[in-house]
């Protein structure tokens, strides 16, 4: 995992940026705004992942994307367009086709940004942020968000202790393979109870939930995060200011209707792509900084 000077904020600025990245990135299925948003967190990701990661989750992804576009026109049959009939006597229409492409494209940026997320917000920031209001909320989601990392890092140790008494996965046969999933799939399932279990009490006996209780917190609110937020603050307004314009009105069926381009628009997307951008802009500010740096040594 690499570091990222974009976690260094205030946890109020990470979470509204991805709150702005999420809603819109759900709402705006114009093709431009749905190409930003995958551009941006594709940039995202990769800065934040390492060189192996990103492979894994290209190979996933490429899959994912060809197969959520096909699953749309499977089913649906609406538009004006037909390029051909279905065996079953159904029309495959241009519409459909292309609002199969929308959606895997929705699909894979909001994947992408979740998986940036689970990077920035820590479980102690989700804490911090929500601690108060939903204590009980929050803890359980700042463990839900522990537990897919955990779970991975149990599964390589639990793997590896097997491995020296001779029972490995990777084993000749499906019913020793199976059974030793099984066997390492038990132990983890119950080792992520026990440490639930242990979790929970041990916020209760520091009186986590209780009105009164005071917390201690790292974190600080700079004015380096004031202008932060409100470079994503005012960026959002105008870009939701530019939609209740109709820029990013958009529509597939019966036929691909998209609103003009003009001026107006371009920079409507302007702040769109600078809203979604800013953790990529904030990460190479800091590597021209740090090469600076480096520099005049």
């Amino acid at each position: 995992m690499k570091t990222s000077e974009f976690k260094r904020y205030h946890p109020i600025v990470n979470f509204i940026y991805f709150t702005a990245a999420f809603v819109f990135t759900c709402l705006f299925l114009h093709p431009v705004a749905l190409l930003i948003s995958l551009f941006c967190a594709f940039c995202f990701f990769i800065l934040l992942k390492s060189a192996s990661s990103v492979k894994k989750t290209l190979l996933f992804l490429l899959p994912m994307l060809i197969l959520t576009s096909l699953i749309n026109p499977a089913f649906n049959h609406r538009g004006k367009t037909i390029l051909l009939y279905l065996p079953s006597g159904n029309p495959l229409t241009f519409e459909s086709v292309y609002f199969g492409l929308i959606y895997a494209t929705m699909i894979i940026s909001m994947i992408l940004y979740f998986s940036c997320f689970g990077e920035v917000i820590s479980s102690d920031k989700f804490i911090y942020l929500f601690g108060r209001v939903f204590p009980s909320l929050s803890l359980a989601i700042s463990m839900v968000l522990q537990f897919v990392p955990k779970f991975a890092s149990r599964f390589k140790e639990v793997s590896s202790m097997r491995k020296c008494l001779g029972k490995s996965v990777s084993e000749k046969g499906l019913s020793k393979k199976l059974k030793n999933a099984l066997s390492i799939l038990s132990v983890i399932i119950t080792w992520s109870l026990e440490s639930s279990i242990d979790t929970a009490d041990s916020m209760k006996s520091r009186g986590y939930g209780f009105a009164g209780r005071t917390a201690f917190s790292i974190y600080k609110f700079s004015k380096r995060d004031l202008f932060a937020l409100l470079y994503v603050l005012l960026l959002a307004a105008y870009v939701i200011f530019g939609a209740f314009n109709g820029i990013m009105d958009f529509s597939c069926f019966p036929e691909i209707k998209i609103a003009e381009f003009s001026f107006y628009s371009f920079t409507v997307f302007s702040c769109y792509f600078a809203l979604l951008a800013m953790p990529v802009f904030i990460e190479l500010r800091e590597v021209r900084r740090w090469k600076s740096i480096k520099s005049n040594l």
